[in-house]
């Protein structure tokens, strides 16, 4: 079989891969680009993650014409417009470059400078390059519950972003992040939206504060909870599914349309030949990766979700600075450099946070002041009251003896936004004092900080 050559292959069109690719391309190196499907240009944030998601956070906010069920489906045939159109555009970022080649097919080592690319049953290629880049993301996780994965009512967040029909009854087994995220969208659109969690509140990791008013507004909007809930069973039943579940060693039942699985996502690994190149992987499946994402073969990288960092689609663009920075840089930039990342959870309203929790700051043994104010009580955030969204909580950890912010923790209206402004603040050693006296627009929501800030400790 004929091999072409390549100074560097690229393995998944997520955001980094794609990234890479367009700037190697662009200084004129032969670049292969190879995507499983043709329905994944642009990665996962494009086609079944960020931006769908989100979408579909837009439309379940606002007040729609018709039904429930016709504004749900109205939300998905918008979301998918934008999808479609997003995806032609990323494929024809890469395509429109002539040192570019866009293929379409299941990659797989078959050493450690060789890739297969098989398409259909017949088709095959073979591939080689100076540089060969892993970006194959991640994929949802299914827990071993008996009759989970044989149930015709079992949806991944991949399958409900996608599902025309509007669950009238929706289980979501899992209180994560994701779990809360489709609870909000999906009890917005007016679904019965049940969670069950073995964890004895939502987001676990979160300080008891923030998850406590979390509940709240998403039992307002009609979200049930069954926490300390080991599901020990999922069995199709007539129009619906069955879900057995224990707590307190006694068992229960749930009836539901439809069952959402979201208890994590993976590394995609299965199926590259790893072992053939010489790629270690970790424990828990991930490409093994140094500081500046190389793995045991010095050749070969990894970014983005596979290798085991947060999965964020900003996390993998700056994996791609960190190798682009290894090939065409100084080579100075790592992972090391990496500090406050914040993260945002799209519940309505949106929850974001960077840094240090107030737990885990106490657990280190630092002396530290909290302040905190319910987003209905501060009054410097008039912006709150004229989008009519009053709800959630704001919060800072601070270090007693420095004056440096810790960690925040915004549960409200444009928290999105307003996290990026803290994360840039601790990146730089922007005290809390300076956070609080400095001039913001008006109305705004930042301008809440002038007032937070300026509070008594609450502990």
């Amino acid at each position: 079989m004929e091999t072409t050559h390549f100074d560097v292959l690229v393995i998944g069109f997520g955001k980094g891969g794609k990234t890479l690719a367009a700037t190697m391309g662009r200084l004129g190196k032969r670049v292969a680009m190879v995507e499983q499907s043709s329905k994944m240009y642009g990665g996962t944030c494009i086609n079944i993650g960020c931006v769908p998601t989100k979408s579909l956070v837009h439309h379940a906010e606002r007040p729609g014409v018709g039904s429930p069920g016709e504004r749900h489906r109205a939300a998905v045939e918008q979301t998918r417009a934008l999808t479609t159109a997003m995806r032609s555009k990323n494929y024809a970022m890469l395509d429109m470059l002539d040192s570019v080649t866009v293929i379409t097919g299941r990659a797989a080592f078959l050493d450690a400078k060789t890739v297969r690319v098989t398409a259909g049953q017949v088709d095959m290629l073979d591939l080689t390059a100076d540089t060969i880049v892993i970006n194959t993301g991640a994929v949802p996780v299914l827990p071993p519950i008996p009759g989970l994965r044989e149930s015709a009512h079992l949806l991944t967040s991949t399958d409900l972003i996608d599902i025309d029909h509007l669950p009238k009854r929706l289980a979501i087994v899992g209180a994560g992040y994701v779990g809360v995220e489709f609870a909000s969208i999906y009890a917005q659109f007016g679904s019965a939206v049940t969670m069950l969690d073995p964890a004895a509140r939502i987001m676990a990791r979160e300080d008891e504060d923030i998850t406590e008013v979390a509940t709240g507004i998403l039992r307002g909007a009609g979200v049930e909870f069954i926490s300390g809930a080991h599901v020990t069973r999922v069995r199709d039943i007539d129009n619906g599914v069955e879900i057995t579940y224990e707590v307190d060693g006694a068992t229960h039942t749930l009836a539901a349309d439809e069952v959402l699985a979201a208890t994590g996502r993976k590394p995609a690994t299965e199926g590259l030949g790893l072992d053939r190149a010489g790629v270690r992987t970790t424990p828990s499946g991930a490409v093994e990766v140094d500081e500046v994402l190389r793995t045991s073969q010095p050749h070969i990288y990894a970014i983005g979700d596979v290798n085991g960092g947060p999965q964020f689609t900003y996390i993998s663009l700056d994996d791609n600075r960190i190798v682009a920075d290894q090939l065409i840089g100084r080579g100075e930039r790592s992972t090391a450099d990496r500090k406050f990342v914040p993260y945002t959870v799209f519940m309505t309203p949106a929850f974001a946070r960077v840094g240090l929790t107030e737990r885990e700051a106490r657990e280190r043994g630092l002396s530290v002041k909290v302040v905190e104010k319910a987003i209905a009580d501060i009054a410097a955030m008039p912006r709150a009251k004229i989008v009519g969204e009053t709800r959630g909580l704001m919060k800072f950890v601070v270090d007693s003896e420095t004056d440096l912010v810790l960690g925040a923790a915004l549960l409200s209206v444009d928290s999105q936004e307003m996290i990026n402004v803290v994360a840039l603040a601790m990146r730089h050693g922007v005290t809390a004092s300076e956070l609080r006296d400095t001039i913001y627009t008006h109305p705004s929501s930042t301008e809440a900080f002038n007032e937070v800030l300026a509070g008594p400790p609450a502990r």
